[in-house]
Parts: structure tokens; C-alpha cells; sequence
């Protein structure tokens, strides 16, 4: 799901999800590694709207450039667009558009580079791909935030007897072989994770779970349907259960009762010896 209302309707709960921790961390790695005055570099890897920038560019002091990256067109206007102007301490924000894949970077296409972000795409590449963007950050020497990627976890309340069995179908979609690339899907971000500290750098994870609830019953409704839609791809059996259980969490959904947890992690790595 990357159309762009999606993107923008599941934007508040990512917000709220991704670890605000990491934040403080990836300040002082900025404050160590850029001269006063020079902006950082900041590049957004499969940046969609341009989320990840109006979460994080305001709440990182300092001048920034952002290079925003993405395949689409049409995304890569809006995240534009969106950008904030200023940072936390009120020096400027700048922001380019760049269409590219973000898989096959070079450590020499990311000299100079302060900061690679990612948000939501890690579950979407191979093993390979994963490694090859942790060997070109660690060899340019710049850090990585990487958040949102799905670890395989999903609560429901109130339970269901097929909520198991739609979740395993889900993993399993996650995880499938298409046009010939091994998907990660929920390995993605414990993958990421040693990739980057097989290589020495610093990595820290911290849990970004969605926690849906009446508030963001649109949102819920919404990811139901994909989820489920995806585990009836993976499994076809799960089509005669698939009209009745989406109802019966619909229901739930309207009278205000259902309740979601969606696991997700962010991984920050970092060159080593900075705190």
C-alpha cells in the first residue's frame, strides 16, 4: 500500500509510533560530525510524501539540506511540496527531490551524507539489498534511521478464532518471493540490525508499534482490509472465512470496541565512537 492517500492517512500513527529516543541520539550524532554553520545532509530514502522530514526536520537542531529519494513521481512532488523550512533552532531547512530506486547506493553516491532515513520500506527488499545499504552507510561513514518496519507482530482485541491463522498468511506474504527477490518482510529490521553491526557500527532498536483504536478507526479499517487481502493472496483457502471475518471486525470497528497493535521497529545505526 503506497498510493499516496494511504500514506497520508496512516502518517499520524507513525508519528506517534516511531521512537523519539532515537532523536536525541541521532541530535548528538550531528552535533559531533557537522561544522557550524554547514548544513547537515540528510537523505530520505523511499521518501513518499515526505513524512519522515516533517517528523524529524523540525525536531533536529541546526542548518539541513534533505535529499528526498523516491521511485514516484508523483510522491516525491508532494514530499517537496511539504517540507518544513525551518529546523528546531530555527536555521533553515532545504530540501531537493531525487528520482531513484533506493536499493544499489554507493558509499561514494552518499559522501558527505550526515544522515540516511528510511521509514516503512525495510520489510519491502531482499537480504541482499538490506546489506548493501548498511556496507555503503558504513563505508560513507554516516548514520542510519531506519523506522517502521514490521516485525511480524499483531494484537487484536477483541480476539478472533481466525485472527492466527490470517496473521501467519500475512508473515508469510511479507515474506514471499516476487520477480525473483526474497522479500524480507518481518526480518527485515533484526537483518538491518546486524548488517550494520557485523560492520562495527553502533546499533540501537527500539520498538515503534501502532496502537489503533477508535481514533484512528479509518486507519484500522483500512489496514484490516490490506492485511486481510494480502493473507487470502498468500493462502487462497483463507477466502471463504475472509468476507465473514472482515465483517465481524468491521462491527467491532464501528462501535468503537476494536483495538490493534501492529509491531514495528526503528533501528538507528551510527559510526562507531560517537555516543
Amino acid at each position: 500500500m503506497c498510493a499516496p492517500d494511504w500514506l497520508t492517512l496512516r502518517e499520524g500513527a507513525d508519528v506517534s509510533a516511531r521512537a523519539p529516543e532515537l532523536v536525541e541520539r541521532v541530535r548528538a550524532h550531528l552535533a559531533a560530525g557537522t561544522r557550524p554553520g554547514v548544513p547537515a545532509v540528510i537523505r530520505d530514502l523511499g521518501c513518499g510524501t515526505g513524512s519522515m522530514g516533517r517528523w524529524l526536520a523540525g525536531r533536529l537542531p541546526g542548518p539541513q539540506l534533505w535529499i528526498l529519494r523516491d521511485r514516484d513521481p508523483v510522491l516525491l512532488a508532494r514530499a517537496g511540496a511539504g517540507m518544513p523550512s525551518v529546523a528546531a533552532d530555527g536555521t533553515p531547512v532545504t530540501a531537493r527531490t531525487e528520482e531513484g530506486d533506493l536499493t544499489g547506493l554507493s558509499a561514494a553516491e552518499l559522501a558527505g551524507t550526515s544522515l540516511v532515513t528510511a521509514s516503512a520500506v525495510l520489510d519491502l527488499l531482499t537480504a541482499e539489498e538490506v546489506d548493501g545499504l548498511a556496507a555503503a552507510c558504513v563505508e560513507a561513514g554516516c548514520a542510519a534511521l531506519l523506522t517502521l518496519t514490521v516485525v511480524g507482530s499483531v494484537e487484536i482485541a477483541p480476539s478472533d478464532p481466525l485472527d492466527v491463522a490470517f496473521a501467519a498468511a500475512f508473515d508469510s506474504h511479507q515474506r514471499r518471493r516476487t520477480a525473483g527477490r526474497r522479500l524480507l518482510g518481518p526480518d527485515a529490521g533484526a537483518a538491518a540490525a546486524d548488517a550494520f553491526a557485523l560492520r562495527g557500527a553502533a546499533v540501537v532498536t527500539r520498538p515503534s508499534p501502532w496502537r489503533l483504536g477508535p481514533d484512528q478507526a479509518e486507519l484500522a479499517e483500512e489496514w484490516l482490509r490490506g492485511w486481510i487481502g494480502a493473507a487470502c493472496a498468500q493462502q487462497p483457502d483463507l477466502e471463504q472465512h475472509a468476507a465473514a471475518y472482515l465483517r465481524r471486525r468491521l462491527d467491532a470497528c464501528a462501535a468503537g470496541e476494536l483495538r490493534v497493535v501492529v509491531g514495528h521497529v526503528d533501528v538507528l545505526a551510527r559510526p562507531t565512537g560517537v555516543s
